[in-house]
């Protein structure tokens, strides 16, 4: 990969050599309240990539037990939810609903995403989670709307795919693959 004299992000052999607790203080927002999958992952260096490094990631949540990993689910916000309307959001997730055009919803859009926000938590246990930067606004509806009736068993795995894509764009915006 190219990079430029103005590129920021931490090359790929520097995170590799790095202590753990600093390890974790670069990598810990990648995936939402959840510094411990970083943790997890950190004794898997050195990577070769960051493909190995976001396997490590998803590896440490995708071999957690059944409860840790709905704790997971759990950790991530309602889209256009409460912590967005109380500004508790994390920097992440504020850019990204935000690019999604969900922190300038009409009325009556808001209050159709929080019917349908609550309908998903209740079905399922957890909040509908997307990688919003895959969608538009509409899409999102659609999407929520459309997997609201599925299996919890499915809707785990979709969200579990969905936070797969989610993490990998945050990891390439923090780590240069070097």
């Amino acid at each position: 990969m190219k990079t430029t004299m103005s590129d920021s992000r931490i090359a790929l052999n520097e995170l590799n050599g790095m202590e753990e607790e600093r390890f974790v203080r670069l990598l810990g927002a990648v995936f939402e309240h959840s510094p411990w999958v970083a943790s997890a992952a950190f004794a898997r260096r050195p990577f070769e990539n960051l493909a190995e490094l976001h396997e490590a990631m998803m590896g440490a949540v995708l071999s957690s037990s059944d409860d840790t990993v709905l704790q997971f689910l759990c950790a991530h916000p309602e889209l256009a939810g409460r912590e967005m309307q109380e500004g508790k959001l994390t920097e992440n997730s504020s850019l990204e609903q935000a690019r999604a055009g969900l922190d300038a919803l009409a009325p009556e859009e808001f209050r159709c995403l929080n019917s349908l926000n609550a309908e998903y938590r209740a079905r399922h246990g957890f909040p509908f989670i997307a990688c919003v930067r895959h969608y538009t606004k509409e899409g999102i509806f659609y999407e929520l709307s459309r997997r609201l009736d599925r299996s919890t068993a499915e809707e785990r795995r979709t969200a579990l795919e969905q936070i797969a894509a989610i993490s990998r764009i945050r990891l390439e915006a923090l780590v240069r693959d070097e």
